[in-house]
């Protein structure tokens, strides 16, 4: 694949129209950056101390913190290399690995939350049911499932964007290596590879979608049927922590690859809010509006406290 380019590196121009920026641009991301990662380890701790919440709902959680501790490190370490005013270059190799590693875990987290939807649809139509149903070896399967579906979609979309000769510009007008603004450089006609790159990176989101949407749409159906109203708000409130982080995660995928004419610029914003807003935000999503979580979250800082006193 590499033997037919001839390009060795790419340059990053960044957000577009943000030159003269950089140093709060600098401040503002690596504070995102920080926050996502405080947040997300945090979530992991207070999971794996309380054993209360050795549940399939927040071993799912678990994977989805892991998930967002990774996706903002495929761009953001480089991004904030350049805007403290180092190199904007980055080799072949690491673009190629920009964007599989983006694809990788933006199409794992997908399927982890069709999969998170189809565990609250459980517990909610079949309570009952719900611990043969989601049995260990169950939620083991699943887990490992949205990684290999994961993989295999963001290696297909790799091969099908670097299969291209890039022979001439090398200068990728955006802050990280992705299938809209890679296409751009390529050295051949790419208009076939447009149209099933849009098919595959539309038809995935959209199909986890409409399984949560119809997962969802049991799952409210079964509520109406408690007929105690604590029992319906207990329950839209386990719910509603999740639907909140679908919408916050799927709607940049619908604004940058599913529009008709691309804009650089909101591109670039929605992207910086998908790669550094929604992982820094699912911690608190979850956390705010779940008592146990809260809970185990106030042990892990005491004792964290009380180590460090100590």
């Amino acid at each position: 694949m590499r033997n037919a380019s001839l390009v060795t590196e790419f340059i990053l121009l960044g957000i577009p129209h943000t030159e003269d920026l950089q140093t709060m641009l600098f401040v503002l991301f690596l504070s995102f950056y920080i926050f996502t990662l405080m947040g997300n380890l945090l979530i992991l701790l207070a999971i794996v101390s309380s054993a209360r919440l050795h549940t399939p709902m927040y071993f799912f959680l678990c994977k989805l913190s892991v998930c967002d501790i990774f996706f903002p490190s495929v761009s953001s370490p480089k991004m904030l290399f350049y805007l403290s005013g180092n190199s904007r270059a980055i080799s072949y190799a690491g673009c190629v690995s920009q964007l599989f590693f983006y694809h990788f875990l933006g199409c794992t987290e997908c399927f982890l939350y069709t999969v998170m939807a189809y565990d609250r649809f459980v517990a909610i139509c079949y309570p009952l049911r719900y611990t043969i149903i989601m049995s260990h070896r169950v939620c083991a399967i699943l887990a490992m499932g949205t990684s290999f579906f994961g993989c295999i979609q963001a290696i297909f979309l790799t091969t099908l964007t670097f299969q291209l000769p890039y022979c001439g510009p090398n200068e990728v007008d955006y802050y990280f290596c992705d299938i809209p603004v890679m296409l751009k450089l390529a050295c051949a006609d790419t208009s076939a590879l447009e149209m099933v790159g849009f098919i595959s990176v539309g038809l995935m989101p959209l199909s986890c979608f409409l399984l949560i949407l119809t997962s969802y749409s049991c799952i409210v159906y079964s509520i109406l049927q408690i007929r105690s109203t604590e029992g319906q708000r207990r329950a839209f409130s386990t719910c509603s922590a999740h639907l909140t982080a679908i919408l916050l995660s799927f709607m940049p995928v619908v604004l940058i690859y599913l529009q008709p004419t691309p804009n650089p610029w909101l591109n670039a914003t929605v992207q910086v809010l998908n790669n550094l807003v929604t992982p820094m935000l699912n911690p608190l999503i979850y956390s705010l509006r779940n008592k146990e979580v809260k809970y185990s979250l106030r042990k892990v800082l005491e004792e964290m406290a009380l180590i460090h006193e100590k």
